[in-house]
């Protein structure tokens, strides 16, 4: 597969870029708004072409175009590289607003190319394996969980993401929709209500929360929390699911690495889980998407799950802004979806 990357992004050039080489896949250049920022990174990471124009990158000979931009600008590339054809791996969140999702997801399904989102947490090893204990009855009925996402933003990462909440900064639409799509994907269920609170202990400015606690009423009654911060340097991430025959405690997963460990309690006591091949998850994300471009199975995450993830992420917003339980349905309402 042929790619273009649209965004010269940290993460296109230290995950995707070398998973997509591993599996043969030809990077073919990059788009920037930032003409000079476009040269240096082609040049850095061996790509052939670059340009600032966006109907310049989506005209490209390539099958898919990867989308790492800030967030206030996947609606326009999406829309862009849909029109032109190509298929589309877009960066969570998928938008700012659910609207704004709502047409990049239509206009995919119009010029009848896939649309995935890229949430690579679902594609690792170990919450694979937590998924399948869910789904196995080994936990009996599922009662709660709890989602611990609290770390340290990495200095290189400090920038819009703390400051420009026009561009869809916070750790909100950074960490807490991966969280969403964690629980949602775990438990095989829809969030139906939430009650958060948001926080700025240092790392924010200009408004923007740097850290976050929710609570969540999944539409089969489970009841999650969960921790989401840039200002935890030496905590441990970790997903506990618990239910009438055995507890799950996995810690160290919530990462883009292969690590971690899973934890089964039960009557029979505790077992440190087999997770299988612990290979590369942004590998095994593509793999899923090229699947889905072959027609042969769906991507790791669709794009009706990043607008699920985003409508969960949005009632975060909204519920610590009125400082109230907000149901999904008023957001998903409001967006006439």
């Amino acid at each position: 597969m042929k790619w273009a990357l649209i965004g010269a992004s940290d993460i296109a050039a230290t995950r995707m870029i070398p998973a997509m080489r591993e599996l043969g896949h030809e990077v073919v250049g990059v788009m920037s708004s930032n003409a000079a920022r476009a040269q240096e990174y082609a040049t850095k990471n061996g790509l052939k072409l670059h340009t600032d124009n966006l109907e310049t990158a989506v005209s490209w000979d390539v099958d898919a175009v990867y989308i790492s931009t800030t967030n206030d600008l996947h609606k326009e590339q999406a829309i862009a590289a849909a029109k032109a054809g190509k298929h589309i791996l877009c960066e969570k969140p998928i938008a700012i607003k659910l609207s704004d999702a709502l047409e990049m997801v239509n206009a995919a399904k119009e010029a009848k190319v896939v649309f995935a989102t890229n949430h690579h947490l679902r594609c690792s090893a170990t919450h694979r394996k937590i998924r399948e204990l869910v789904t196995s009855g080994k936990l009996g009925t599922i009662f709660s969980a709890r989602v611990n996402h609290a770390v340290s933003l990495p200095e290189r990462l400090r920038g819009w993401r703390l400051d420009s909440a026009e561009k869809g900064a916070g750790v909100v639409l950074d960490i807490a929709v991966h969280d969403v799509d964690t629980i949602r994907a775990a438990l095989a269920a829809d969030i139906s209500e939430v009650t958060a609170l948001t926080s700025t202990q240092g790392l924010g400015t200009n408004g923007v929360e740097d850290s976050a606690m929710c609570i969540f009423r999944m539409d089969n009654g489970v009841l999650v929390s969960s921790h989401e911060s840039f200002m935890v340097p030496y905590g441990t991430t970790s997903v506990e699911i618990n239910g009438s025959l055995g507890s799950i405690r996995a810690t160290g997963v919530m990462t883009q690495d292969p690590v971690g460990e899973v934890v089964l309690k039960t009557s029979a006591g505790e077992e440190i889980v087999d997770v299988g091949d612990r290979g590369n998850l942004y590998i095994w994300g593509l793999q899923k998407f090229v699947g889905a471009v072959n027609g042969t199975e769906e991507p790791a995450a669709t794009a009706e799950d990043g607008i699920a993830s985003l409508a969960g992420a949005l009632a975060v917003l909204e519920s610590a802004k009125s400082k109230r339980t907000v149901n999904i349905e008023e957001i998903l309402k409001g967006a006439s979806l």
